[in-house]
């Protein structure tokens, strides 16, 4: 019997939990890869006492027998790579070329994008995006600008990378002095770092296009891991306030290169309550005690920039949109013990401007919209302990089972703790 594809993708602003549902997800996987993104996303992966916090490389990685891929679709930091690769070996972490793979079709992010996402937010002071800085955004743009691109395949030939280098060099130098008055970078340093970061990971560079293609049409477990949330979607987020590459399900293929049917089930991660980086609407924010005791219960600062994160009630309308877009099979309700303490829970189920009252989300919500709330009663229980649903406390479950009925998709998986542990894998059908 052929074994099941699965896509992972967040339903929020991103930081649900994807990173812990993909490591335990992995030990029933052959492959684990990244499809989307870059280094700005954070996926923080608990086994025992040890945190892992990865930016590029794979969650599958903590098995050694899942082979993780780094996809053409993800936007490639060969420094960070490199020093995530040496953290996880210091750490007793197997990373080699039979387990870490890198599409020599990824986009190579270059010092100068970094120097360019920091100038242009300086230059846009308060209408700034609130980008992590860590050049996505405009590597994403030299790619379809083409001949300011460099991919990871490139890496390999060294004469014609140092040309490539230094040529895109003097073009954004005399970029970056007439448009912000900013001092050149040092194009031959560079040449000399990018040479040595392709010897490094010469090994790992190859076309995974169509080994992935032969995965996904054999019997092997392919786990597809989104990177950022649904809500920072280039063509279907909070525009401008998202990220620059297709997030959803629909980024799978592009991504990696498998036929849209291997996509295989979709997962939806989502929050027990909301959080988002940066600037953009989020109608449902507290700024106030309750939003400081969320951010101090669930540790609410970001794990690639360590900027707090704005924490607010659940909205399921956000979540009913975004799962609409990727057609999610089932939802996977995380960081529910967060919410353990507070007297009553309220969640968004729609808003009202002066136009009237809605449900359906619309990623053009004017900032100034009411949401409307539903109140349900909370829990003092600790829950970290409960190793099934009916163990937990019969409000915890009512709250599980009316997210299901608001947002009319079954909760497969509810996480109560950050460790591998504490993951219930559940079986509910859908409240009526």
């Amino acid at each position: 019997m052929p074994k099941t594809n699965t896509t992972i993708i967040g339903l929020q602003w991103g930081d649900e939990g994807k990173g812990k549902i993909v490591d335990s997800l992995a030990a029933e996987s052959d492959y684990v890869v990244r499809y989307c993104g870059g280094a700005n996303a954070g996926h923080t992966v608990t086994v025992g006492k040890e945190k892992f916090a990865l930016h590029l490389i794979p969650s599958g990685i903590l098995y050694e027998k899942v082979v993780n891929v780094i996809g053409n679709g993800v936007v490639f930091d060969p420094e960070v790579a490199i020093e995530e690769i040496r953290g996880l070996r210091d750490r007793g972490v197997k990373v080699e070329n039979t387990n870490l793979l890198i599409s020599a079709n990824a986009h190579v992010v270059m010092p100068w994008h970094k120097q360019q996402d920091k100038l242009s937010e300086t230059r846009l002071g308060a209408n700034k995006i609130g980008t992590t800085a860590r050049g996505i955004g405009p590597c994403y743009a030299d790619k379809a600008n083409r001949s300011t691109a460099i991919r990871v395949g490139e890496l390999l030939d060294e004469d014609a990378l140092a040309q490539k280098i230094r040529i895109i060099g003097s073009i954004k130098n005399s970029m970056f002095k007439s448009m912000y008055g900013s001092n050149g970078m040092d194009v031959e340093k560079i040449v000399e770092q990018y040479l040595e970061h392709g010897r490094y990971l010469a090994p790992m560079i190859r076309y995974t296009g169509s080994l992935l293609r032969e995965a996904a049409e054999s019997e092997k477990a392919v786990l597809f891991e989104g990177a950022q949330g649904s809500m920072l979607d280039i063509d279907h987020g909070t525009f401008p306030f998202v990220t620059s590459s297709s997030v959803t399900a629909a980024g799978v293929p592009a991504g990696t290169g498998v036929a849209p049917k291997h996509v295989g089930r979709v997962i939806g991660i989502m929050k027990a309550y909301t959080t988002r980086v940066g600037a953009g609407p989020f109608p449902s924010e507290l700024d106030n005690e309750i939003g400081e005791y969320i951010r101090k219960a669930g540790n609410e600062y970001g794990t690639t920039t360590g900027r707090p994160r704005r924490c607010g009630w659940l909205d399921v309308a956000v979540v009913r949109y975004a799962a609409s877009l990727s057609g999610i099979d089932m939802l996977s309700v995380m960081l529910l013990d967060v919410l353990t303490g507070l007297d009553e829970l309220k969640i968004c189920t729609g808003y009202r401007t002066a136009e009237g009252t809605f449900e359906a989300y619309n990623p053009a919500i004017p900032e100034e919209v009411e949401c409307l709330y539903e109140t349900l009663p909370g829990w003092k229980e600790n829950i970290t302990g409960c190793k099934n649903f009916s163990e937990l406390p019969e409000n915890a479950q009512n709250y599980v089972r009316r997210i299901e009925q608001l947002t009319g998709y079954p909760a497969g998986i509810v996480s109560v703790g950050p460790g591998r542990e504490e993951t219930l894998k559940i079986d509910i059908p859908p409240g009526n």
